[in-house]
């Protein structure tokens, strides 16, 4: 039964409505956005018997709140927050049910940034261009806040799976290691940048976001000072602006870009860069071609 199912005490930094975004429509200036941590969204569904694709909540460095107006069945994954449920230790990676009347509350992730809430039946909001994604720099939709009212959809007919806890790793506080494949404006640069971008351990800035990961390290130099006409950007493009600090796209970047991409991080490794916090640090290795999905949680890389 579809219906109101919970009601948003407290939301923490930032939680929006996400799913797998909304694809096809970069020719109208409006990015895919969707989840930053894709294969995180998809499990916390799988988990609770919806389809993958189905609207969960994203919640960044915890701090969501928020009682239940029926009986639940929902999942948490992506970056391990604890959980209570009236105060008492609930689960993360399974299903756990909340009876109505229950508060459930997430407090701040250990290491990792973004964790994903889905409920058994999918949350009902409108969806805009195919979406229910959130789209910040798109400004489609509004982060959740209190007060806010959520709305289950139609409760799936599969059933639920029998498992205690997902076997799935945690996110790490080490340097993340990402793929990258170098272009399509690694010409514009010098060869010694070049060698910076593969050696250097590269700051994850306080300024980050759903858009792009601000970086801080060694000055990426070009070759020569010249403009770039502005050209189509997708995620995982590092760009490279005057300054010479990179800005890795995430979900919500925009479509086109007037600074040069030096590589691209490939699909497979943007799930990790989704749980690197402020302070964290990055290295990017090269490789030849994308490299193929190892991981069955992940999209494919691009081609």
């Amino acid at each position: 039964m579809s219906g109101e199912a919970l009601q948003i005490e407290e939301a923490g930094s930032l939680t929006t409505t996400q799913d797998l975004g909304r694809a096809g429509y970069a020719w109208l200036g409006v990015p895919r956005s969707g989840a930053l941590d894709p294969g995180a969204l998809t499990l916390a569904n799988r988990l609770v018997g919806n389809p993958e694709d189905a609207t969960a909540l994203e919640v960044t460095l915890g701090g969501l709140r928020f009682v239940a107006r029926r009986a639940l069945e929902l999942a948490i994954t992506g970056a391990p927050v604890p959980v209570t449920v009236d105060g008492r230790a609930a689960g993360l990676g399974c299903a756990v049910h909340v009876a109505a009347g229950s508060t459930v509350a997430l407090g701040t992730p250990r290491v990792g940034v973004r964790s994903y809430v889905a409920l058994r039946g999918g949350i009902d909001v409108p969806r805009v261009l195919g979406s229910a994604s959130t789209d910040l720099l798109a400004g489609i939709g509004t982060p959740l806040g209190p007060g806010d009212r959520i709305h289950l959809g139609a409760v799936p007919d599969a059933g639920i799976p029998a498992l205690d806890q997902a076997p799935v790793a945690t996110p790490s506080a080490d340097d993340l290691v990402l793929h990258v494949v170098l272009g399509p404006r690694d010409d514009w640069f010098t060869e010694a940048s070049l060698e910076e971008l593969a050696s250097a351990a590269w700051e994850v800035d306080s300024r980050s976001n759903r858009v792009g990961v601000r970086l801080t390290g060694p000055v990426l130099e070009q070759r020569q000072r010249r403009e770039l006409p502005s050209e189509g950007t997708i995620p995982g493009s590092i760009q490279v602006p005057h300054n010479g600090q990179p800005v890795l796209f995430l979900a919500d970047h925009p479509v086109t870009g007037g600074y040069p991409v030096i590589a691209v991080v490939t699909t497979g490794d943007l799930g990790l860069v989704a749980q690197a916090r402020p302070g964290q640090r990055l290295r990017f290795r090269p490789v030849s071609a994308p490299l193929p999905a190892e991981r069955p949680d992940r999209e494919p890389v691009h081609r």
